[in-house]
């Protein structure tokens, strides 16, 4: 009886120990628009960063529905997993890859989100905001000011210039005018930026210096990283995928992600025309976005026997696809330098695959692949030089073996979870001054 009654008041008291401790972590809120259980890039990073990030903070998620990998999914309006505090706000979730759907769900997220945001955050407690969509910085740092939160803005993708890239904007036109008026009012009350590219901080800090400068605001580089416990090497003659495509003898260019504006595919299929009577090369495509719909026609209409495209297929199986190829493509098209960083370049490179990079000089994903020595940078929308570097590649193909160890100990050196969420503690626990 009296061992039962110690047992009891331990377990109390240990209760009570947990409980002041999380009273003593400084709150901070995550926002994003996709968060678990949708592990579609954004929803997959903020999700790792989030939980990872309980350790130093007390964590909660401003979200909305899955609308991506997992649409259709009801997911419940608040609940706690893995230690933090989910609320999903109302949203429709309509088909994202026809425009207006996509408005009408960016604005009704937003509006959503907005006033959870003005009911939930409190004085002084802290706030991370991603930049996709473009709506939810400002609606994150309006409901900030008003409460008095401190906001933290992580660029995934800078706006308007991926959509002038895109050519969805023009430089002149009214729509790019009105998002650098609101990023100006956004960036000059942000307590800090942190962006997942060298050439995106250059960026930013051109932007700061020549239209929003007010004070000196602190810029963190912090890469998004590779999924190392589940993408590792595997032999490619034993892999599945291959296997069931009949591709285990060919030499294998694998596109394998968002298949958007932004991503220069036309350059890909120039160079598979070009290649058909070659048998022994193949292009796997693998994915989703506005541009497959071309893709697929185009490959109709060229009778391009040379080229598979498949469905997405769901990150658990990303040892699988990433592993079956011999090179890694990740492309982009002109005017990205500075905008994005395809994120797939870090599980390409964890899959132990030299990548053929489609990007501008010195952009971050052309730094990450030369500073290695593991793969190739051609510029984007030039396509005869393209073919010319898959031809090279092919002819010295010797020279993988040693670009595929180089390749996983680059991801494992480099580009870690643990590296990742280490220098996210430092910068979301740096007391950043009050917003102006």
């Amino acid at each position: 009886m009296r061992d039962s009654f110690k047992r009891e008041k331990k377990e109390t008291i240990e209760g009570k120990k947990k409980e002041n401790s999380l009273e003593n972590k400084e709150t901070l809120w995550v926002v994003t628009e996709l968060y678990y259980p949708e592990m579609t890039s954004t929803g997959y990073y903020l999700t790792k960063i989030a939980e990872g990030l309980t350790d130093r903070f007390q964590v909660k998620v401003l979200c909305g529905q899955p609308n991506y990998s997992a649409r259709g999914m009801r997911a419940p309006r608040s609940e706690k997993y893995n230690n933090v505090q989910i609320n999903r706000a109302f949203g429709t979730t309509l088909d994202k890859n026809i425009i207006p759907f996509r408005l009408i769900n960016m604005i009704t997220l937003s509006g959503s989100m907005f006033f959870k945001a003005l009911f939930k955050f409190k004085e002084n407690e802290k706030v991370l905001v991603v930049t996709t969509p473009p709506t939810l910085p400002f609606i994150t740092a309006l409901a900030a000011r008003i409460r008095g939160s401190r906001y933290t803005l992580l660029i995934h993708d800078n706006y308007p210039e991926i959509l002038i890239a895109a050519g969805k904007s023009k430089p002149d036109s009214t729509g790019v005018k009105f998002l650098n008026f609101v990023n100006k009012w956004v960036f000059n009350r942000a307590g800090r930026i942190i962006v997942v590219g060298r050439d995106m901080k250059k960026l930013v800090e051109t932007k700061i210096q020549k239209n929003y400068q007010k004070r000196n605001i602190p810029i963190d580089i912090i890469q998004n990283w590779a999924e190392l416990e589940q993408v590792e090497p595997k032999d490619r003659y034993e892999n599945k995928l291959l296997k069931e495509l009949g591709l285990t003898e060919k030499f294998v260019f694998l596109y394998a992600g968002n298949m958007g504006y932004p991503n220069d595919l036309e350059s890909l299929i120039f160079c598979a025309e070009k290649l058909k009577t070659e048998e022994h090369f193949h292009f796997l495509f693998l994915g989703a976005g506005v541009k497959r719909k071309w893709l697929e026609s185009a490959v109709s209409e060229k009778k391009l026997t040379n080229v598979t495209v498949l469905e997405p297929r769901p990150r658990s199986e990303q040892n699988i696809f990433l592993n079956a190829c011999d090179i890694g493509v990740v492309s982009l098209v002109k005017k990205m330098w500075g905008v994005s960083m395809p994120s797939r370049t870090y599980n390409i490179l964890a899959a132990g695959k030299p990548i053929l990079a489609l990007t501008e000089e010195n952009s971050e994903l052309a730094q990450v692949v030369e500073e290695e020595n593991v793969g190739w940078v051609i510029p984007p929308n030039e396509p005869e030089k393209l073919l010319a570097e898959m031809r090279k590649i092919y002819k010295e193909r010797e020279r993988l073996f040693e670009m595929n160890k180089k390749a996983r100990q680059t991801a494992i050196k480099k580009y870690s979870l643990e590296t990742a969420i280490k220098k996210y503690r430092t910068s979301l626990g740096t007391n950043a001054s009050d917003n102006a």
